[in-house]
């Protein structure tokens, strides 16, 4: 992202990235039937005593949880509408402030992955089933991560959700430290020393999660000393966030810029884009949608570019800091090179991303390159009237260094627009683009050889121009190509004022 970062460095304060957002999961080994059946065998219970064992250990969790909180002289409250919970919590610490421990615990019915006793032929059996129990959050300050809640299924199998926050670990951090910063909600307005927050930022994964974890687990679920001693939760990262926020040293400042970022990552990014900057390619074999979505929200807009179940965005933060966000929720997406089995081998490769939070330092490699790959995409934009004069001179006739005359480019052909587009396609910023892979998107229906070999010569003569007007240049020791940043920034200025020119002219039309 050094280019965008350089090319605004006289309205920047800073720019730090850390995982925002996490949810991990907690799950016992009670996750199918035969290990419900064996745990029942071994407090001497039949089948039939299910619904009397699984009632008596809710009632149990809940008891615990009244006397929890009446230890801690805090609120324990049974929700019987829907509320925002976070707004509900953010209201019960203004009007009661604690500094650290426990705010309050609230238990509400929600649908729950858990089982069911079934009857018919032969004896009794569990089956998998997902009914309205009673679930328990227990919010709390921690001294070091800050707000967290701590969501309890009180029915089996006694799944635990831990909710962490990167930014406010990191604002603790920071005040441990003596880094001092302005903060508001969860992001960072300024910050005194952005380069040491960062390296702070980058220990995330270092923390030794399952012991955390399994601290706060034991407090919620009394029964891991009882009923169910000698089992522990193995933790999973079920959502991660991972944030870019760009710091401007005035609303002004960023809010100019920040209609144009909106604009050219609405009109100009693509589907092959977008799994750029998630590190993916487009194939044949890609099964799912790659969406793109724009909303007004309050005090200004979004855009979200979704690729299955895993997106990236940006929005803006108080108007005085750019975000741009990587969210993952199905890792499987992705790789990660550990041991794994094939062809019945055991061997050392890429394969997909599991969830366990031993990989939690992928995840952050994943965020951190999507994002700059997406905030790099976005360094090209910029007022369109500098470049009216570099815009002027394409237009003209070019001497290349044999001395040959190469024509000029006219913004307003649909051929050179084609071209132009076809250039800024997020494959070939990863690894640069061969004769024929331009060939196949300008010139996509070639049936014999015979028009593939005229096509090829014409792209070669294109590619000529191009390199005389500096739009593109060789990559050494290759049959590559790669578009200069001279030639990002006009192409995509090009491409951007044709498409708004178009939309203008449709919405008069009509």
């Amino acid at each position: 992202m050094e280019t965008f970062v350089r090319k605004h460095q006289d309205s920047i304060l800073g720019v730090l990235s850390c995982p925002d957002r996490v949810i991990f999961k907690g799950h016992l080994n009670l996750n199918y039937p035969k290990a419900v059946e064996t745990l029942l065998a071994r407090h001497g219970l039949l089948l039939k005593d299910f619904k009397a064992f699984a009632v008596q250990r809710s009632e149990e969790l809940v008891a615990h949880a009244k006397q929890m909180a009446q230890r801690a002289g805090r609120p324990y409250e049974y929700l019987k509408s829907y509320k925002r919970k976070e707004s509900y919590v953010k209201s019960l610490l203004e009007a009661d402030p604690v500094t650290e421990g426990l705010v309050c615990i609230l238990a509400t019915l929600e649908a729950s992955p858990s089982f069911k006793l079934k009857y018919g032929e032969g004896r009794p059996r569990l089956e998998h089933d997902k009914p309205r129990c009673l679930c328990l959050y227990f919010y709390f300050l921690d001294k070091k991560l800050g707000p967290i809640y701590v969501r309890l299924q009180t029915w089996l199998p006694y799944t635990v959700q831990v909710y962490v926050n990167g930014h406010a670990w990191l604002a603790r951090k920071m005040d441990a430290h003596g880094i001092k910063h302005v903060a508001e909600d969860n992001a960072f307005l300024c910050v005194e020393d952005p380069k040491r927050a960062q390296r702070f930022a980058d220990q995330w994964a270092k923390i030794p999660w399952p012991r955390q974890l399994d601290v706060f687990a034991r407090r919620v679920n009394p029964m891991l000393a009882t009923v169910l001693v000698g089992m522990g939760y193995y933790w999973v990262t079920d959502q991660f966030e991972y944030s870019t926020d760009i710091m401007f040293k005035d609303r002004s400042l960023l809010k100019r810029l920040y209609l144009k970022l909106l604009q050219h990552a609405t009109l100009v990014f693509s589907a092959e884009d977008v799994l750029a900057f998630l590190g993916r390619k487009l194939h044949g074999h890609f099964l799912g949608e790659v969406l793109t979505d724009y909303k007004k929200r309050w005090p200004g807009a979004r855009v979200k570019h979704r690729m299955k179940a895993n997106w990236i965005k940006m929005y803006d933060k108080f108007g005085c800091v750019l975000r741009i966000e990587t969210v993952l929720n199905d890792p499987y997406e992705f790789k990660v090179r550990r041991s794994g089995k094939r062809q019945g081998q055991e061997v050392t490769g890429w394969f997909p991303l599991p969830k366990s939070v031993a990989y939690l330092y992928r995840y952050i490699e994943i965020g951190q390159a999507a994002n700059a790959r997406y905030i790099e995409a976005l360094a090209v934009v910029d007022d369109p009237a500098p470049t009216q004069d570099e815009r002027a001179a394409l237009a003209r006739p070019i001497r290349s260094t044999n001395g040959k005359s190469n024509r000029g480019f006219n913004p307003f052909s649909p051929h050179d627009l084609q071209l132009f587009t076809a250039l800024q396609r997020g494959e070939f910023h990863l690894m640069g683009f061969r004769n024929k892979d331009l060939r196949q998107h300008l010139f996509p229906t070639a049936n014999t050889p015979v028009e593939r070999h005229r096509q090829s010569a014409r792209v070669s003569r294109l590619l000529q121009i191009l390199h005389a007007h500096h739009l593109v240049a060789k990559i050494p020791r290759s049959r590559r190509w790669k578009v200069t940043a001279h030639g990002h920034k006009l192409m995509a200025t090009t491409v951007l004022l044709s498409q708004q020119d178009l939309s203008v002219h449709e919405r008069k039309v009509a």
